[in-house]
């Protein structure tokens, strides 16, 4: 979709796959298309509440994700119910493609969270990653997915580094 023919009314299913398979879908509103980067809007689709120690997603919370046709990486970040900001979640995955009202990404295991604060930054899922088979059959995008986790550590530590992403 080019830049002139976005239309951020328009809704549109965001499609997670991982290994071939779809691992979620979820309705979203299409908030801007510059031709690179698709932003949308989505409340958390999960069944209740995830807890995952650092953060929990909750019913309420609304996630504004941030997609790159040129990137190995989508950010999300993620707010309460009231608008306060919990933090960053960043899926580590091949460019996103848009076809009709589809939005479809590879999800590809590894994961980093930043913290609103910024004191926490980890990464996560890389035991997921090692043991996928990735680096032994497509070394390529193995290699490309440790290169955009490294890159987005380093933006969430810096400064308004993640920001800078979606400013």
């Amino acid at each position: 979709m080019s830049a002139n023919s976005a239309d951020p009314t328009r809704p549109l299913d965001v499609v997670l796959v991982k290994a071939g398979r779809t691992k979620i879908r979820y309705p979203a509103e299409l908030l801007t298309d510059d031709g690179t980067r698709i932003a949308v809007r989505a409340l958390w689709s999960g069944a209740g509440v995830r807890d995952f120690g650092f953060v929990r997603f909750e019913p309420g919370d609304v996630f504004t994700e941030y997609y790159w046709r040129d990137r190995w990486y989508a950010v999300k970040e993620v707010r309460d119910a009231a608008g306060a900001l919990k933090g960053w979640y960043c899926d580590i995955t091949r460019p996103a493609t848009l076809s009709g009202t589809e939005l479809v990404v590879e999800d590809l295991d590894l994961d980093l969270w930043r913290s609103a604060d910024g004191t926490d930054v980890r990464r996560l899922d890389e035991d997921e990653f090692a043991g996928s088979g990735l680096a032994e059959s497509d070394p390529e995008a193995a290699s490309a997915a440790l290169a955009a986790l490294d890159e987005l550590e380093g933006l969430a530590v810096a400064e308004g580094g993640l920001e800078s992403l979606l400013a």
